[in-house]
C-alpha cells in the first residue's frame, strides 16, 4: 500500500511540475498595418520584414540569400511605413520591391 502512495505522489508532483505549453500564434500578414509593423503591436518588425522578403523573393523563384540587402530592405520597409502608416505592410512591401519582380 505504501508504494501506491508513493506511486501516486510521484505522478502528481510530475503533473505539477510540467511547464505549461505556449499558445500558437498565427498571423494574417496581409492585414498587419504600417502602424502595427512600426510600434510593435503584433511582433518585433524584423520577424515580419524577413517574412516579407522570404515571401516575395519565393514568388519570384529566387533562392539567393543577401544578409545585407536583407538589412536595407528592413530600412526601406520602416521608412516607407513611417510616410504610409494606414497601408498595409504587405502594400508596403509591394510597392518596394514589386510583386511580380
Amino acid at each position: 500500500m505504501t508504494n501506491t502512495k508513493f506511486i501516486a505522489a510521484g505522478l502528481f508532483f510530475c503533473l505539477i511540475a510540467a511547464p505549461p505549453a505556449p499558445a500558437q500564434v498565427t498571423l494574417d500578414v496581409s492585414k498587419i498595418t504600417c502602424k502595427e509593423f512600426l510600434h510593435d503591436t503584433i511582433t518585433v518588425p524584423n520577424n515580419i520584414a524577413y517574412w516579407l522578403s522570404g515571401y516575395y523573393n519565393g514568388k519570384r523563384g529566387s533562392t539567393v540569400f543577401d544578409a545585407n540587402g536583407l538589412k536595407d530592405y528592413v530600412g526601406e520597409v520602416e521608412d516607407y511605413c513611417l510616410r504610409n502608416q494606414d497601408v498595409t505592410v504587405m502594400k508596403a512591401a509591394e510597392t518596394l520591391i514589386g510583386a511580380g519582380k
